[in-house]
């Protein structure tokens, strides 16, 4: 999507304004003991709350209002009754909803507790990573240039990137162009970022695995050579300098 209009705009921030605040109710809300599903049931009556329909369950026919992964899982995590989150353990949240024509995208990963599993740092580099990188993007810069960017912050904090998974356009639908915007170099990518243009960037910093691969539930991401997998993502307008984070409210 490339905003045209102050109307558009405003549809944007009122959408990610959402998101963002889902996520971070959702994060706040987790405890050790409790299921995945609890979390989600909690995560989707914030989202009906404001009048949002959740992106995954209309676009696909998700079995969720989000996608919770936990641990060994990348992204796409189903949040079922039967996953017990425990201290300590890497969760990943990922909201995404449309409410009025518009949609918006956000994530992150975080330690549930105390760390006692040492999840922090790679936290920690995902996250900074992602900041990193949306202080470069604006009009006109290469798509693979970020790429670039974060797979060689990954690889000076000790990780490695998920080749395979990427950032996205978005706003009139979940998934729009560019659907390119990888953690990795790809020289074949020529796209660049346009202004105005809306998009959703995120860090997939891996400590083992480099491509993510489908578990036998038919959703759920895995990587192909084990290990962790931490996760951020804001949703941007792109500008002539720094862009404007829409979905800032989750605070990570």
């Amino acid at each position: 999507m490339s905003i045209t209009s102050e109307a558009e705009l405003q549809g944007m921030k009122r959408i990610s304004e959402v998101v963002a605040t889902t996520l971070k109710e959702m994060r706040n809300y987790a405890r050790p003991g409790m299921s995945a599903r609890e979390v989600d049931d909690f995560g989707g009556e914030v989202l009906n709350g404001f009048g949002a329909k959740s992106a995954p369950r209309l676009t696909y026919g998700f079995p969720g209002w989000t996608c919770i992964s936990v641990n060994n899982e990348i992204a796409h995590g189903i949040p079922s009754a039967h996953k017990i989150l425990q201290e300590g353990d890497l969760v990943n949240i990922d909201v995404s909803a449309e409410l009025d024509g518009y949609w918006s995208d956000n994530g992150g990963s975080f330690v549930l507790g105390e760390d006692i599993h040492g999840h922090q740092p790679l936290v920690d580099a995902s996250r900074a990573i992602l900041y990193k990188a949306l202080g470069q993007i604006r009009g006109g810069v290469k798509i693979s240039e970020i790429g670039k960017l974060i797979e060689k912050e990954a690889g000076r904090a000790g990780y490695g990137v998920i080749r395979n998974l990427a950032g996205h356009g978005i706003g009139r639908k979940l998934h729009e162009a560019p659907e390119d915007i990888l953690n990795c170099y790809e020289r074949r990518i020529k796209t660049r970022f346009r202004t105005n243009g809306v998009v959703a960037i995120e860090t997939f910093i891996s400590t083992a695995s480099n491509y993510a691969n489908q578990a036998p539930d038919g959703w759920t991401l895995v990587g192909n050579k084990g290990g962790y997998v931490a996760q951020h993502e804001h949703t941007i307008v792109i500008t002539d300098g720094q862009p404007v984070i829409l979905t800032a409210a989750n605070g990570i």
